[in-house]
């Protein structure tokens, strides 16, 4: 069980050294840094620091204000860590979610961010009531004039919160991945990792394919996961299991073969969709061909 360390100075102040001493004081084996404002949504230090707690660890800090930049900010880093287990602690705040005390306050704090969302909101709705009252047209100027720059920042930002997303969950989900992968189909895949327990997302098809590529390229996932499923995967095994299914099951219809390979998850030879008659078909030619399967003129 790590404590991990995390400290941040504005880019005006100097360094960390202060905050650095008390977190190692306090039995930090890992810190790390960033210089950015409390408003910044960037700050990479704190991504990789969310990224090496796991389980048990505690993500420990002097002061909350070091931490988050708003108390929805601070519930959503909080929740994060509930759901791989581990802590978080303050260190002049007194907050320390693994005692009784500190699961308390975090309920507290939870109504305390559900109630400053909605002042938000309707501090928000009618600040664009009162902009329209006045002919104003609310909104980003450069986004409504299709700005490139504009359109470019916003896409790289949403990219950045999708990968920070993946980061921190993926453990609940990844290691199946990189256990299947390739030698299973991504369709197989799919549906393993959607029969998981305490999946806080869902995947399609191809939101999972993009989801290993980005992890993959922030080097946060194993890079031969995304190779091709070799063609010949199964093949002569799948001949072998249709063979044993006849001779059990002699009156087996080409439906009913199909319908029992979709339920033992063998993966079709395109490796998309589920299995069919005519495939099944294909695969019993195959068979007797090479002996497998007795001739349906026998």
């Amino acid at each position: 069980m790590a404590i991990v360390g995390y400290a941040r100075v504005s880019t005006d102040e100097q360094d960390t050294a202060a905050q650095i001493l008390e977190l190692k004081a306090a039995g930090c084996t890992l810190i790390f840094e960033d210089k950015a404002s409390g408003a910044s949504k960037t700050r990479p230090e704190l991504a990789r620091a969310l990224n090496k707690v796991g389980q048990g660890d505690t993500l420990l800090v002097v002061r909350i204000d070091r931490l988050a930049r708003s108390l929805s900010h601070l519930m959503q880093i909080v929740e994060g860590l509930n759901h791989k287990g581990a802590h978080f602690r303050s260190l002049n705040d007194q907050f320390d979610t693994s005692s009784a005390q500190g699961s308390l306050m975090m309920q507290m704090l939870g109504a305390f961010a559900e109630f400053e969302r909605r002042l938000i909101k309707e501090r928000t709705l009618a600040g664009i009531a009162a902009a329209k009252a006045r002919g104003a047209k609310p909104g980003n100027p450069k986004m409504i004039t299709r700005d490139p720059g504009a359109i470019l920042d916003l896409s790289m930002s949403h990219r950045d919160r999708h990968l920070a997303q993946l980061i921190d969950g993926r453990r609940a989900w990844l290691p199946t991945v990189e256990r299947l992968r390739p030698h299973k189909t991504w369709r197989n895949t799919l549906l393993e990792v959607q029969n998981l327990k305490n999946l806080d997302r869902t995947f399609s098809y191809r939101s999972l394919i993009r989801s290993c590529q980005l992890l993959v390229k922030s080097g946060h996932a194993r890079p031969d996961i995304l190779l091709p499923t070799p063609r010949s995967v199964s093949k002569t095994t799948v001949v072998h299991k249709v063979g044993y299914y006849i001779k059990t099951h002699p009156k087996a219809s080409l439906k009913s073969i199909a319908q029992w390979l979709d339920e033992i998850r063998e993966p079709t030879p395109g490796g998309k969709g589920g299995w069919t008659p005519e495939a099944v078909r294909r695969i019993k030619i195959r068979g007797t061909q090479i002996g497998l399967i007795p001739s349906v003129n026998k």
